[in-house]
């Protein structure tokens, strides 16, 4: 595998950002208040696009080395929340994602924080 790099690191934080952000949002609402509050969907899909987005521009050795992340309930999300997509179905999945999808993704991340530490952490190579 390739060494991680500052970019992966990056990329990690702003997932972990956006999905902290979603539960944030969404902490103490029910699923009838989410669906009635425009301003809170709108932002909800707007961090879980940026979360889906971001897991797809992962390098692809930083996606085989975190297994358990439901990659294709990403890819999935991400079609569903595309802005050609409006309606019920992307209120459906954003409340799933910021229920199921994101926390679930989140506690991953912290594991592989601590038994992959590198991906989350840019080391320089020295140059020989």
């Amino acid at each position: 595998m390739a060494p991680p790099t500052m970019i992966t690191a990056a990329m990690l934080t702003v997932i972990q950002d956006a999905g902290e952000g979603v539960l944030v949002l969404t902490d103490s609402l029910e699923e009838h208040e989410f669906t009635r509050s425009r301003l809170t969907r709108s932002e909800v899909r707007r961090q879980l696009r940026l979360m889906a987005d971001t897991l797809e521009g992962l390098p692809r050795d930083a996606q085989a080395s975190m297994p358990e992340i439901d990659w294709a309930g990403w890819r999935t999300m991400a079609l569903v929340l595309a802005p050609a997509t409006a309606g019920l179905a992307q209120d459906e999945a954003a409340w799933f994602a910021a229920r199921s999808l994101v926390p679930a993704t989140l506690s991953w991340l912290r594991v592989y924080q601590r038994s992959e530490p590198a991906l989350f952490r840019y080391s320089p190579v020295s140059a020989q």
